[in-house]
């Protein structure tokens, strides 16, 4: 691997532990398009793997005490049968058409969430069916285009919740997703020396990352992170969009 995966990757690294340990994740969507540039997908996103398990664990102890597992327990089935069947249909699946459809949701969220500050409109309740499907949503564009965050981020957006318990919660539902697309990355032998390797060098800059990410989210007020938190799901439907048009 080149001396420019290592720069691209660790400003990748950087800014992937920042957004998630902050702010829950948006900037990470970034990271595999970015490693890309010099490595197959398959590589950056093996590489990446590793480092996204133990960002998760870092933010699981850091909000180990603001977590809901009312949330987490509501999306979990939906995700597993979301991954199931990505597990038996992604080769069939048109990526361009997945990333299409999850960027559009994602803006979805963010226009809804601009109208209900205009008009003052206080979050509603969702429906079983509703979570049920964003649950299932999320687990199957996280295991066949690695873009499961915008479904899940803006239904706890639209929650209203307090900034610590949002990333709490989202770090335990996507350390679960995770965990159980690595054990299927291992089944396939996507691992080798080369990206462990790799995926080490690059731990100083996971761990910058995430210590800016918890600095920055104290510092911050609950209504200056939630428009930061709703700017990163923008970035990442709008880059989601750019990919599944560029595919077609």
């Amino acid at each position: 691997m080149s001396v420019e995966f290592y720069l691209v990757a660790a400003f990748a690294v950087l800014m992937t532990g920042v957004s998630k340990s902050g702010f829950a994740g948006g900037l990470g969507v970034l990271a595999v398009p970015l490693m890309s540039l010099f490595q197959t997908p398959q590589a950056a996103v093996t590489v990446m793997m590793p480092i996204l398990l133990v960002m998760d664990c870092a933010n699981i102890w850091n909000y180990r005490h603001s977590w809901s597992w009312t949330y987490v327990k509501s999306l979990l089935p939906g995700a597993l049968c979301g991954i199931v069947v990505g597990a038996f249909t992604f080769q069939w699946m048109d990526p361009a058409l997945l990333k299409l459809a999850i960027g559009g949701m994602a803006l979805l969220f963010v226009l809804q969430f601009a109208c209900a500050q205009m008009i003052g409109r206080p979050a509603r309740d969702s429906s079983r069916v509703l979570v049920f499907s964003l649950g299932a949503l999320s687990g199957f564009a996280s295991f066949v285009a690695h873009a499961g965050g915008p479904p899940v981020k803006g239904y706890l957006l639209s929650r209203g919740m307090e900034k610590s318990l949002f990333v709490g919660t989202n770090s335990v539902f996507f350390f679960a997703l995770n965990l159980i697309k690595t054990v299927s990355y291992m089944a396939l032998a996507q691992y080798s020396q080369e990206t462990l390797t790799a995926s080490l060098l690059l731990t100083p800059f996971l761990v910058l990352g995430v210590l800016l990410g918890f600095r920055l989210h104290h510092l911050i007020s609950q209504m200056l992170f939630t428009r930061i938190a709703y700017l990163f799901l923008a970035l990442a439907g709008t880059k989601l969009l750019w990919d599944g048009a560029l595919l077609l």
